[in-house]
């Protein structure tokens, strides 16, 4: 395989192709918006199904057709876009279909800007519309990532039969770095056996609703959604460590904030600070058992985000008291410097030598 130089948005969307996406949905929303206008080729010159809806809402809804149908669906936005979709998604939610969707986060709340944030956390983890369920939320920190976790989200959206989001920003989605894509995979011919295929043959067709009427039958139908919850929490739960081993200090961030953290870490090291980096890949399910382990080796923890503090009461519930978590964040699509997560930690380091 070579590798070439690729923009995040390009990127994400040509791996989606090369993964067999067989139906894309969506409508264009800076920062993502190049992801779009590549599908509006690409889709068409593989004979696949291309739209470009006229809102967020008809998308979210055009996907969940295409999804009851059996097919790779995608759909991609950003935060006031996942907005828009909340009602549909909890429908494909409560009809355990599976959806891919990339969120390239930007500046909020409302219509905010287009610079690049990290606000949508809550949105994706703990909001994702009514009822009680997640959706499995995976977070790149670079273009090579977030091809390869386009394919992970199919993958596990199908044996699932779940929401994955892709949780990336706008920087990711704008920056040009070297990369691999995969090779062109064949389009799956064959229909899951769920899915709404006609009756044909069959003495009874398949019904595809997030529709219970009474409260026992709803029930049974969050019970399986639980279930489904806890094998996920048990499976699928990935982190990446830096230099953890002998670290007094924990540096915990995700995404954009994670590369930065690197050179953080790198920095503070040249200082004489033993300063170790958790960088959460799944947001839900969230690394909790490893972070509680690295609490107890570590004097301090320090969380950084582009938002105004949410990734951090994941934190703080996974830690359970057992250390210190600080926090230092930047909101409105301002992009933290090195040094000013420096500052804090040298702050944190102090506060926790007594």
């Amino acid at each position: 395989m070579v590798k070439e130089l690729l923009k995040g948005n390009v990127a994400f969307a040509e791996s989606a192709v090369r993964h067999g996406l067989q139906a894309y949905f969506g409508y264009p929303i800076t920062p993502q918006s190049e992801a779009l206008e590549h599908l509006s080729k690409r889709m068409i010159e593989e004979g696949r199904v291309f739209l470009q809806a006229e809102s967020e809402v008809a998308a979210i809804n055009m996907v969940y057709g295409a999804a009851s149908a059996g097919v790779r669906v995608m759909t991609s936005t950003s935060g006031p876009g996942v907005s828009l979709m909340e009602e549909g998604l909890s429908y494909i939610a409560g009809s355990e279909v599976p959806v891919v969707l990339v969120d390239m986060m930007r500046g909020g709340p409302g219509l905010g800007n287009i610079q690049p944030a990290q606000s949508d956390y809550f949105q994706v983890t703990k909001s994702m519309g009514h009822g009680d369920f997640h959706p499995i939320v995976l977070a790149p920190s670079s273009v090579q990532e977030i091809i390869d976790m386009v394919g992970l989200a199919f993958d596990l959206a199908e044996k699932y039969r779940t929401i994955v989001i892709v949780a990336g920003d706008g920087s990711i989605g704008q920056m040009m770095e070297s990369a691999e894509l995969p090779p062109m995979q064949p389009v799956r011919e064959k229909r899951p056996d769920w899915a709404l295929t006609g009756k044909g043959e069959r003495k009874e067709h398949n019904v595809i609703t997030s529709l219970y009427l009474g409260a026992e039958n709803l029930e049974r139908l969050n019970l399986r959604l639980q279930a489904k919850l806890t094998e996920i929490k048990k499976n699928e739960v990935r982190w990446k460590e830096y230099q953890t081993e002998d670290a007094e200090l924990l540096l915990v961030a995700f995404g954009t904030m994670g590369r930065i953290g690197l050179s953080v870490v790198r920095e503070a090291r040249k200082e004489g600070t033993k300063v170790g980096l958790l960088r959460p890949i799944t947001l839900w399910p969230f690394p909790e058992a490893r972070t509680y382990e690295l609490a107890d080796q570590v004097r301090g923890i320090l969380v950084a985000e582009m938002n105004a503090g949410q990734m951090v009461e994941d934190v703080e519930r996974a830690v359970k008291g057992r250390a210190p978590v600080a926090f230092h964040g930047r909101t409105g699509g301002v992009i933290p410097m090195v040094d000013e997560v420096l500052a804090d930690l040298r702050k944190l380091d102090e506060a926790t030598k007594a």
